[in-house]
């Protein structure tokens, strides 16, 4: 992998990381779920630092990201890595450098000493599951995600005053 470098996002890269978060929306056939804008990311990752971003260039061109975060595990009591998002444009994929973003965040999960790495895959994403299990990543199958959001998040919050 020669002329491939992992770097660190800042404030400057904002337009850049919604443009792939869009790019994975369409990918991932949710191009409707997005409400980021540049000002919501920029006051998000580097502002209240909820989140950190990294790319993978060829030569000089972004052609992949990766977004995490750390969670707790109260199993562990220690912080764990987690993806939220890791995508590499479609001309690009087939080089490595998926595993590459991946190899780079489990070493700053090995040396930050978390106790996982997670993130979580669509169904129907068989490429991606094929792939994470070559890692020897394993899926969770007796867990379940749940999710509240919109009207249903304010819904529930609304009997905290009861």
């Amino acid at each position: 992998m020669e002329n491939v470098r992992i770097r660190k996002a800042n404030k400057r890269d904002t337009p850049l990381i919604l443009n792939f978060i869009k790019d994975l929306s369409v990918y991932e056939k949710l191009p409707h779920e997005v409400s980021a804008t540049v000002e919501i990311l920029h006051k998000s990752l580097f502002v209240e630092k909820n989140a950190k971003v990294v790319f993978i260039l060829e030569g000089e061109k972004e052609v992949g990201f990766a977004l995490y975060f750390y969670n707790f595990s109260t199993f562990t009591g220690k912080k764990g890595l987690y993806l939220e998002d890791l995508f590499v444009l479609e001309e690009y994929r087939g080089k490595g450098y998926g595993k590459k973003l991946l190899a780079y965040l489990a070493d700053i999960a090995i040396k930050e000493d978390c106790s996982r790495f997670e993130w979580i895959v669509l169904d129907w994403n068989t490429p991606s599951i094929e792939f994470y299990k070559s890692l020897k990543a394993f899926p969770l199958s007796d867990w379940t995600v749940f999710r509240l959001q919109k009207e249903d998040l304010t819904n529930l919050a609304k009997q905290n005053k009861l």
